[in-house]
């Protein structure tokens, strides 16, 4: 009997990310069964890996959440109710396991007492099956090698199928782990996958879903009346319910389009000094009102009747915490924030706007190019492209005129922590078509690229004709001007 485990739980086990791993399938250096790896398969591939969380592994996870700029992951333990089904779900297996191994014993002493008959029966044979006897409790005596190492890892994935599982949406393909004590819905949107949703506790229904496999386990009430026929079907509401084990469901994924607007009254957290000439905008939204919206987006900020549009810097994984970048101007909103802004203030939210957003379901390798403080929609795709964990590469190119680059620290920590993300901050020496070469010159190719540019016009005139010319197909172009 194999045992299969989900290539995302792979990936942590192996401390890979999970574009990495896709990119070994590719190049068929791993072979997958309908995306799952067998145990042998993993053994094999990897067979150097320890199955410890050493020094090195944890600094990198360490460098990566502080990179990432993301909540601090959680390490609650589950809904009790929810780890209680875990632990009797394993409990299940293990007792599976231990009957199929005692039917084992019964087969073997079934064969040697077979063998025994046979050798009585034919005294010529009777060296032949005693050597084979003999062979037989040697190979059950002596285990090979890559069963102590098999036995660690099956020790360390089932602590992480008590500690998390692991969830699969279809159609779309995406996938994630529910941590702690949150919702199949809480841990969606902790990654950045917009899942439908309305009011987020039970009420309007706009969260369901259908359970395609697996198990689920209710953590909320809620209000919302199924059918006999839907519970049938096996309908639910993300919302209210926590995964048992790891699961398939049918969800819907949010798209621009499908955002509602918003009028959500929000509190100053801090007004960071970035530097001169940008501030960092920390807001945080009420607890029933987080703001629905998709990376790459803008908003309207209001102060006291004065308002302006901003891209929001800050990923949709966030969960109630918002930042903003806000450029020193002329505008009468520039102005109240470097001047006169202050903690627990109120700024009200309009939107989100726009369709610059990231394409969820691409796996491509992706080119991300920034102007200035078109930095901050930029940093919201990164961030977002990060928690997704499917783009096989990404560039950042982030051209600096006026403002310089006032976060490059943090993307040098980005390029530090990800082994497929790559950051080159460049200046306008050679004007608007000489930074558009520079950056497109160790491209030769991107005809199976998404590039995502901010900046002026003319600066995304010419990074998308080099683009073209370099054979990216128009949809995979994605250009947005400043604001």
């Amino acid at each position: 009997m194999s045992h299969k485990l989900p290539l995302s739980r792979v990936a942590r086990l192996v401390g890979l990310s999970r574009s990495s791993l896709q990119h070994m399938i590719r190049n068929g250096e791993i072979a997958t069964f309908d995306g799952f790896v067998e145990l042998d398969e993993l053994l094999r591939v990897f067979p150097d890996v320890s199955w410890e969380e050493e020094g090195d592994y944890r600094r990198v996870q360490e460098i990566k959440e502080k990179a990432f700029g993301k909540r601090i992951f959680e390490r609650a333990l589950p809904d009790k109710e929810v780890l209680a089904e875990r632990l009797f779900e394993l409990g299940k297996e293990f007792a599976a396991a231990k009957s199929l191994l005692l039917h084992y014993d019964r087969v073997f002493d079934w064969l040697e007492t077979k063998l025994d008959y046979l050798a009585d029966s034919d005294p010529e044979a009777a060296d032949a099956l005693e050597s084979l006897k003999i062979w037989l409790q040697q190979q059950l005596d002596e285990a090979p090698e890559e069963a102590e190492r098999g036995k660690a890892l099956l020790a360390q994935e089932s602590v992480m199928r008590v500690m998390s599982a692991h969830v699969t949406v279809q159609p779309s393909g995406h996938e994630f782990f529910v941590e702690g004590n949150d919702t199949i819905l809480e841990a969606a949107l902790r990654v950045g996958l917009p899942l439908n949703y309305g009011c987020s506790n039970g009420n309007c229904g706009e969260c369901r879903a259908r359970l395609v496999s697996g198990q689920v386990q209710k953590v909320h009430p809620h209000d919302f009346h199924f059918s006999e026929a839907d519970k049938a079907n096996g309908a639910f509401l993300l919302c209210s319910y926590a995964p048992v084990t790891d699961i398939v469901i049918e969800a819907g994924v949010t798209g621009a389009e499908d955002i509602p607007p918003q009028h959500i009254p929000a509190r100053v957290k801090s007004v960071e000094e970035i530097s001169d000439q940008v501030r960092g905008l920390h807001l945080t939204t009420p607890r029933s009102q987080r703001l629905r919206f998709l990376a790459g987006q803008s908003v309207t900020l209001n102060i006291d009747g004065v308002s302006a549009e901003y891209f929001v810097a800050s990923c949709p994984c966030e969960d109630r915490q918002l930042t903003l970048h806000i450029r020193r101007d002329n505008r009468p909103f520039s102005r109240k924030v470097f001047n006169e802004l202050a903690k627990e203030d109120t700024v009200v939210i309009d939107g989100p706007h726009g369709s610059f957003v990231y394409v969820l379901e691409s796996s491509r390798p992706v080119i991300f190019v920034a102007w200035d403080d078109g930095f901050a929609p930029i940093k919201s795709l990164v961030q977002h492209a990060m928690s997704l964990e499917r783009a096989e590469t990404m560039h950042l190119y982030w051209i600096a005129d006026e403002l310089g680059h006032y976060r490059d620290n943090l993307c040098r920590s980005w390029a530090d922590a990800y082994d497929n993300f790559f950051y080159r901050p460049l200046k306008l020496d050679g004007g608007i078509t000489g930074a558009a070469n520079a950056m497109l010159e160790a491209h030769p190719d991107l005809s199976g690229h998404d590039v995502y540019a901010v900046g002026p016009a003319e600066f995304l005139y010419a990074v998308r004709d080099g683009c073209r010319v370099r054979g990216l197909p128009s949809a995979q172009w994605h250009g947005k001007q400043m604001l």
